[in-house]
C-alpha cells in the first residue's frame, strides 16, 4: 500500500531495506499527502507529478490512484488543486492505453459541491477524453457520463453537460441516441442549475450533431430553454442562439430561430435583453442581411430605448458594429432613417454608461456616413459630447478624434470643435487635460504651423506651468514631438525663447520645468541652440536658491554635455559643476559628483549608505520581536543609526519629489 511505500515496509517500500537518502524528498511527499496541515498537503498536490514518477507507472496506478480516490473529501482548494493535476497525468499512468484509471478521481471531484473544483475536473475530463480511443471511450469513459448525468445529486447533473460534446462524434450511433437523450433529460430537469448549464452547452452540442438532429431536437430544445421560467436559463439560450443559427440553412432560420429570438428581445426580464443587445452583432452576422434588414433593425431600435440603462449601454456599445454589418445597397437609408434618431436621444442619456458607451463607438459613423452626414448630423453630436459632464463621456470621443479627421479634414474638424477643445484644456480635472495633451501632436500636425500658432501654442506653453506634475511632464515631451513636427527652426524662434523665459519664474516648480524642457528639447534641437540659448541659463540656475533646481542644474548639465564642445565644458561647465561638488547641500553635491564623473547610476550613492556596517548592538537589537525591542536597553543604540536612516529617508522623499511621486504622510512627518 501507499502507507508501506511511505514507511519503506516489504520489500518494495520506497525508502528500502537500506535507507536510499535520495528517495526521503519523495516519502515527505507521500506522508503530507495525509498531513493536517492544509497548506502542507496542498503543495504535495502540486507536486503530484514528482511523486509519481518516483513511484512509477505501476504504482501509480495501482497504490497511488486509489489513495487518491479515497481522499476526495478535503479543503476546496486542495481539490481544485488535485482536479488540475490529472489532467496532466496521463503520460504518468502509461499513457493513452491506460488513460482510463484516471477517471475515477475525476469523476468523484466532479460531483463535489464546490463549483470550481468541479469545472477544473470537467476541464480534465475533456482534455483526456481527446487521449481515448474510440474502443476505450465507450468503455469507459461514456458510462462515466452516463452516471453523472443521471446522479441523485444536481452536481453531478451539471457536470455531465459539459461531456456531451467531447464523446459524441467517437462513439456509435446506438450510444450517440443514448447521448442525445440523456441531454434531452438535462434540459428539462427539475433544478434551474442543472437546466442552466444544459443551456450554457446547448450551442457547443449542437455543433457537433448532424443537421437533421439539429433541426429535429436542438430547436425544440432551444425554444424550451429561451422560455424557462428562471431568466438564468433563458439568457444563456440567447448564447446559444448564435450557434444554432450557423449551423442551418438561410430558408429555415425564419420558421426556426426568429420566432424564438423576437421573443427574447423583448423578455420580461432586463437580464435577457442585456444578453440579445450584448450579442447583437454575432447574431446578426449569423442571420444574414435579409432578416437583419426585416427583423433586427426595429428590435435594435427596441434596445436602444430600452428602460433598463444597462441593456441602452449593451445596445449602445454595437452602434458602429452594428452599422457596419448593414447590407450595403440600404446602410446609409437604415442608419439615417431608423439609427440616427436613437442615437441622438442617447446622447442626452440620463445614465452617464448608456453615454460614455455611445461616445467610444459614434465617432465610427462618421466613416459609414461619409463627409456631408458627418458634418450636418455627427459634428453637433460630438460637441455635446465634448461639453458632457462626465469625464469619461469627454475622454472617449477626445481619444477617437482620428476617425472624424479622415472624413471631414482637421480644419473642419477644428472649427467645429476647437472651442471645446480649448475648454477640456483648462478642466478642474486634470485626466482630462492629460487626453487632450497626448492628442496635441496629431492636431498640430494636421492643422499646420500656422493655425497651431495662431490657436494652440499658448494652450501649449500654459499645461508647462500646470500645479499638477503629470501635466508639466507630458507637456515636456509634447514640446519635444511638436519640434518633431516643425523643424529647430521654429522650436528656436517660438518654443526655446519661452521656455528659457521660465528661467526666472518666481515659482521653483516652473524653474524646475524649465531644466526638464531643456533636457528633452535637446535630442531633437541642433548643438548651436543648445550651446548658444540653452547653456547660458542653464549655468545663470546654478545659484538659484532652492536645492532642488541646483541639483536638476547638475542632471541638465550631465544630460546636454555630450552635445556641448570640449573647450565650453572645460572653461564653463566644470567650474559650475566644481562649484556645486562643494554645495551645503548633500543632494546638490551628490549630482554634481556624478556629473564630474560622468557616473549615471541614480541610486548608486543610496547603495553606499544603506550598505553602511550598523553597530552590533543595535543589529541584535532591530532583530528581536516589537515587544523586547521597546523594553531593550540595547534599543538605545539605535540612536547612532539616525543621521544614516535619516539621510536615507531625505534621499527618498527628495527623489519622489523631484520625479512627481506623492510623498506619504509617514515620510512627510518623520523627514520635518
Amino acid at each position: 500500500s501507499l502507507n508501506a511505500a511511505v514507511q519503506g515496509e516489504g520489500p518494495c517500500g520506497l525508502l528500502g531495506a537500506d535507507g536510499d537518502d535520495s528517495l526521503y524528498p519523495i516519502a515527505v511527499l507521500i506522508d503530507e499527502l495525509r498531513n493536517e496541515d492544509v497548506q502542507l498537503r496542498l503543495n504535495s498536490i502540486k507536486k503530484l507529478s514528482t511523486i509519481a514518477l518516483a513511484l512509477g507507472v505501476e504504482r501509480t496506478r495501482t497504490e497511488l490512484l486509489p489513495f487518491l480516490t479515497d481522499t476526495i473529501y478535503d479543503e476546496d482548494e486542495v481539490l481544485l488543486a488535485l482536479a488540475e493535476q490529472l489532467g496532466n497525468f496521463t503520460m504518468l499512468v502509461g499513457g493513452p492505453e491506460y488513460v482510463h484509471c484516471l477517471l475515477p478521481p475525476l469523476e468523484s471531484l466532479a460531483t463535489v459541491e464546490e463549483t470550481v473544483v468541479r469545472d477544473k475536473a470537467v476541464e480534465s475530463l475533456r482534455k483526456i477524453s481527446q487521449e481515448h480511443c474510440p474502443v476505450d471511450l465507450e468503455v469507459h469513459f461514456e458510462p462515466l457520463v452516463k452516471r453523472l448525468a443521471s446522479g441523485d445529486w444536481f452536481t453531478s447533473r451539471t457536470s455531465a453537460c459539459g461531456l456531451f460534446s467531447v464523446c459524441y462524434p467517437r462513439v456509435s450511433s446506438t450510444v450517440k441516441a443514448e447521448i442525445r437523450q440523456h441531454f434531452r433529460t438535462l434540459c428539462s430537469d427539475d433544478t434551474p442549475m442543472v437546466r442552466r448549464a444544459a443551456a450554457s452547452k446547448l450551442g457547443e452540442f449542437a455543433k457537433v450533431l448532424e443537421l437533421d438532429y439539429v433541426k429535429s431536437d436542438i430547436i425544440s430544445l432551444f425554444t424550451a430553454l429561451a422560455s424557462d421560467e428562471q431568466d438564468s436559463v433563458r439568457l444563456l439560450a440567447v448564447e446559444a442562439c448564435v450557434s444554432i443559427a450557423t449551423l442551418l440553412p438561410q430558408e429555415d432560420l425564419e420558421t426556426l430561430v426568429m420566432p424564438t429570438l423576437r421573443q427574447a428581445a423583448e423578455d420580461k426580464s432586463w437580464r435577457v435583453r442585456y444578453m440579445v443587445a450584448d450579442k447583437f452583432s454575432e447574431l446578426q452576422k449569423a442571420v444574414g442581411p435579409e432578416i437583419t434588414k426585416n427583423d433586427l433593425v426595429p428590435a435594435f431600435q427596441n434596445l436602444l430605448k430600452d428602460c433598463e440603462a444597462e441593456v441602452r449601454a449593451a445596445a449602445a456599445n454595437k452602434v458602429k458594429e452594428f452599422c457596419e454589418n448593414l447590407p450595403e445597397d440600404n446602410r446609409e437609408q437604415i442608419i439615417m432613417t431608423h439609427i440616427l434618431p436613437c442615437v441622438k436621444e442617447l446622447v442626452s442619456d440620463t445614465n452617464q454608461h448608456v453615454k460614455s458607451a455611445l461616445a467610444s463607438v459614434i465617432m465610427g459613423l462618421s466613416t459609414i456616413l461619409g463627409k456631408d452626414n458627418t458634418i450636418e448630423h455627427l459634428l453637433p453630436l460630438f460637441l455635446a459630447q465634448l461639453k458632457d459632464e462626465c469625464p469619461e463621456v469627454r475622454l472617449n470621443i477626445i481619444s477617437n478624434l482620428d476617425c472624424v479627421n479622415e472624413v471631414i479634414g482637421i480644419r473642419q474638424l477644428s472649427q467645429s470643435l476647437l472651442p471645446a477643445i480649448v475648454e477640456l484644456a483648462e478642466d478642474a480635472k486634470w485626466r482630462v487635460r492629460l487626453a487632450i495633451i497626448e492628442y496635441m501632436p496629431l492636431l498640430a500636425g494636421q492643422l499646420g504651423v500656422e493655425f497651431f500658432d495662431e490657436k494652440l501654442n499658448t494652450l501649449c506653453m500654459a499645461w508647462l506651468i500646470d500645479h499638477v506634475y503629470a501635466i508639466r511632464e507630458a507637456a515636456t515631451c509634447n514640446l519635444m514631438k511638436l519640434v518633431d513636427k516643425f523643424g529647430t527652426e521654429w522650436a528656436q524662434n517660438t518654443i526655446v525663447p519661452k521656455v528659457l523665459g521660465m528661467a526666472n519664474d518666481p515659482n521653483y516648480l516652473h524653474r524646475m520645468t524649465t531644466l526638464f524642457c531643456i533636457n528633452a528639447l535637446s535630442e531633437t534641437c541642433g548643438d548651436e541652440i543648445i550651446t548658444k540659448q540653452m547653456l547660458p541659463v542653464v549655468l545663470k540656475m546654478s545659484n538659484d536658491q532652492v536645492a532642488n533646481v541646483r541639483f536638476n542644474v547638475a542632471k541638465s548639465l550631465q544630460k546636454i554635455g555630450p552635445k556641448i564642445e570640449k573647450g565650453v565644458l572645460q572653461a564653463e561647465v566644470k567650474p559650475v559643476l566644481e562649484k556645486l561638488a562643494t554645495d551645503q547641500d548633500m543632494d546638490v553635491k551628490y549630482f554634481a559628483q556624478e556629473a564630474l564623473s560622468g557616473e549615471k547610476k541614480l541610486f548608486h550613492r543610496w547603495i553606499q549608505i544603506l550598505n553602511r556596517p550598523f553597530p552590533r548592538d543595535t543589529v541584535v537589537a532591530l532583530q528581536r520581536s516589537d515587544s523586547k525591542v521597546r523594553t531593550d536597553p540595547a534599543c538605545l543604540c539605535f540612536q547612532q543609526t539616525k543621521p544614516v536612516v535619516h539621510q536615507v529617508l531625505h534621499r527618498t522623499v527628495m527623489y519622489k519629489r523631484h520625479t512627481g511621486v506623492s510623498v506619504n504622510r509617514m515620510e512627510s512627518d518623520e523627514l520635518q
